[in-house]
């Protein structure tokens, strides 16, 4: 694909998927997470990261929306893992009528996403910042850890990651081919917004750092393409231009 092709999922079209939905609440069968989890879940990775640097590696919305509070970043690489949409909600950005997916870190293959530096008197507070953002429920509390990233300076280190791997109910098994996922991301909306939007701040917020995720790049044209059909060629918005190396 050349440097320079436009990005097919627009503004234009990802604001057609948006309709208001209200917050249906937590599923019954969840556990969740109480003040003193939050509390012991961040005492356990002060100890396992113990006087070390915090690094929270991002890969999706992160990014764009840590709620946290950072102090570095740079580009990074876990390899053994890539982003899969593959987390089922039906809360958020997805309702009980309509789920949605989610991203997650699958085995295989490699990632590519930034890392976050945590001041080093903070960190227990950011921890828990990010531990609250990412986990509400018990289902969730297999699927974080420190990962091995490598820099760009061909540094391997740890960097606290969320959402990779785990056993929760919610994770869907096998993979989903692309063709299969956007439709779902083209329709699933709850009351954060759309599935769409997630994708596509997901992909304009790599570009900014030279991060093109090949599936992710494809995955956004399929999208576009469902939503072109659901909608009809409503969208004349000019499109973002790729101009990355492609990766991932």
């Amino acid at each position: 694909m050349p440097k320079s092709s436009p990005m097919s999922l627009t503004q234009q079209m990802v604001d057609l998927c948006f309709r208001e939905e209200t917050d249906p609440g937590p599923p019954a069968a969840w556990t969740p997470l109480t003040d003193d989890d939050y509390v012991a879940l961040t005492e356990r990775l002060m100890e396992e990261i113990g006087d070390e640097p915090l690094w929270i590696f991002a890969y999706g919305s992160l990014i764009w929306k840590p709620g946290f509070d950072s102090v570095a970043c740079q580009r990074a690489t876990a390899y053994g893992w890539h982003r899969s949409f593959s987390l089922r909600i039906e809360r958020g950005r997805g309702s009980p009528d309509q789920p949605g997916l989610m991203m997650m870190l699958s085995r295989g293959g490699r990632c590519d996403g930034v890392i976050y530096r945590v001041a080093d008197h903070d960190k227990r507070e950011q921890i828990e910042k990010a531990l609250r953002r990412e986990l509400s429920n018990k289902d969730s509390l297999t699927t974080f850890r420190f990962l091995p990233v490598r820099t760009e300076d061909g540094d391997t280190i740890p960097a606290l990651t969320f959402w990779a791997g785990g056993d929760s109910p919610r994770i869907i098994r096998p993979l989903m081919p692309l063709e299969q996922v956007a439709p779902i991301l083209a329709r699933a909306c709850g009351h954060r917004g759309s599935c769409a939007e997630y994708l596509y701040n997901t992909v304009v917020h790599l570009a900014e750092f030279g991060i093109r995720d090949r599936n992710l790049w494809r995955l956004q044209e399929l999208v576009a393409k469902e939503v072109e059909t659901m909608h009809g060629r409503e969208t004349n918005q000019p499109a973002i231009v790729d101009t990355s190396p492609s990766n991932g």
